[in-house]
């Protein structure tokens, strides 16, 4: 062997190295030395000191090499041994997988060279793990690209899909330069351009009343409110008027705005013709309507509730708590709360309304919790019932054919007892069913209960206990 012309290695300058200095240097040279006599036995293992990666390995000598192979690697091993015991040894490194009783792999690359015994080969080996591991982290991070490429593309085409296909004209600007970053067909439509004309133009130039730094400050200090205060501009081409609502986020480390621009007749058609119907309805219904908040104060009422309680002026209603109205105050206000807040809804409960001048109005209150995260309200629909009750004192007079069923029930009674204990009978039921529908109502409260019912607290418990009310709803 040669270096650069020298005869340095074979002119006999270099003294034999001695055999107890020969390991050392083979392990020191290589990651892992194997000699394999010609049969393809392991005569001797070597390990770099430098590293115990491969721990123990002694058990490895006197045993065929391919028995710590794995089965791609012993049709390469034995292939590349037949060429070198036929005088060809091979001339590239050959990567070969370790295993040792399926506990573990790890694949090396030898090189075969000629060892002093006859026949005998010396693989000297680079452990190929770190280059192994670092490939494997190459891979996984080029996977993980390729996912997030993926989910990059498909989160742009739903982006594509929902800008094209929603109703709003939608730009993004971003708050730095003020030049608009994408914007949809709706918006260029609206403004008079082109959508490709719309990318990287100046947003305050599509306007003829503002300047770039004012409309960025106007939106900006609109994001800033809390009921979304929209700014209103007229577009240079097209000369509409049109309300911009602007929504802040940051995205790549810088901030953008987006903005929906409502025309003129998007902003007209916002209300829908079922909003136009429930208006219509609040102003010309005869029946009063009231809204109010989940305490029981008005919030907005119709003239006919005006009406019904004899009021001129909205703002000497609006404010006030309803039970100022009602006949028996707190009590009808907190039954009509609770059974709205409970099950959503009360569908009849009689009570009187008191006008200014004192009147009782008899009516039938209908109520309805209506949900709203924000502005929670109780909504009451009034009804006068003041000429249905004279109606029914009319027919409950007459006797004749017309009588109701309850009252011919009553009547087949004639005869068959005496007229006192038809009376007595048909007043308990009346009775019991009475104190039960005012205990269900104020919800098992005794004291409301009494008051609806014009009795003092004590009779109340007396007639509970005569009907057996009174532990099943105590």
């Amino acid at each position: 062997m040669t270096t650069d012309g020298s005869s340095f290695w074979t002119s006999g300058s270099v003294p034999l190295i001695a055999p107890e200095f020969l390991s050392s240097i083979i392990a020191a040279a290589s990651d892992i030395a194997l000699v394999v006599s010609a049969e393809g036995t392991i005569l001797s293992v070597l390990l770099n000191r430098q590293d115990d990666s491969f721990g123990n390995l002694n058990h490895w000598e006197g045993r065929p090499v391919v028995e710590f192979l794995t089965d791609e690697s012993i049709e390469k091993f034995q292939h590349a041994h037949d060429a070198y015991m036929s005088g060809h040894p091979p001339r590239k490194p050959l990567e070969l997988n370790h295993s040792d009783n399926a506990v573990w792999q790890y694949p090396v690359r030898y090189t075969f060279h000629r060892f002093g015994q006859e026949n005998a080969v010396l693989l000297l080996g680079r452990d190929l793990r770190p280059i192994a591991e670092t490939q494997q982290q190459l891979v996984q991070a080029q996977i993980a690209l390729e996912q997030g490429y993926e989910a990059r593309r498909e989160f742009d085409a739903r982006y594509r899909v929902v800008m094209s296909n929603v109703d709003d004209a939608v730009v993004f600007v971003s708050v730095q330069t003020g030049r608009i970053e994408d914007a949809n067909g709706q918006a260029a439509e609206l403004l008079g351009l082109k959508p490709e004309a719309l990318m990287g133009a100046s947003f305050a130039s599509l306007f003829s009343d503002r300047s770039g730094a004012e409309l960025t400050e106007s939106l900006m200090n609109a994001t800033l409110t809390d009921d979304g205060q929209a700014i209103s501009v007229r577009t240079a081409r097209t000369r509409q008027s049109v309300d911009l609502h602007p929504v802040l986020f940051r995205a790549a480390g810088q901030r953008v705005l987006m903005c929906r621009l409502l025309g003129e007749h998007a902003i007209a058609g916002q209300t829908d013709s079922a909003a136009n119907h429930a208006a219509s309805l609040f102003r010309g219904t005869t029946d009063g309507i009231v809204f109010m908040d989940p305490r029981g104060t008005t919030l907005s009422v119709n003239d006919a509730f005006l009406d019904m309680v004899g009021t001129t002026h909205l703002s000497d209603v609006v404010g006030q708590s309803l039970a100022e109205y009602l006949a028996r105050g707190q009590i009808d206000l907190g039954v009509l709360l609770e059974n709205a807040a409970r099950s959503g809804q009360m569908r009849v409960y009689a009570t009187r309304l008191v006008n200014d001048l004192g009147a009782r109005v008899p009516v039938e209150v209908s109520a309805t919790a209506l949900e709203d995260a924000k502005n929670p309200a109780v909504a009451l629909i009034i009804r006068d019932v003041s000429r249905m009750e004279a109606v029914r004192k009319a027919e409950s007079g007459n006797t004749g054919g017309n009588m109701p069923e309850p009252g011919r029930n009553v009547m087949d009674l004639v005869g068959s007892a005496s007229l006192k204990e038809i009376v007595a009978e048909t007043t308990d039921v009346v009775e019991k069913m009475c104190i039960e529908t005012a205990v269900n109502l104020t919800r098992n409260n005794r004291v409301a209960a009494a008051e609806m019912l014009g009795l003092s607290r004590q009779s109340l418990y007396v007639k509970l206990r005569k009907y057996g009310l009174l532990s099943k709803n105590g």
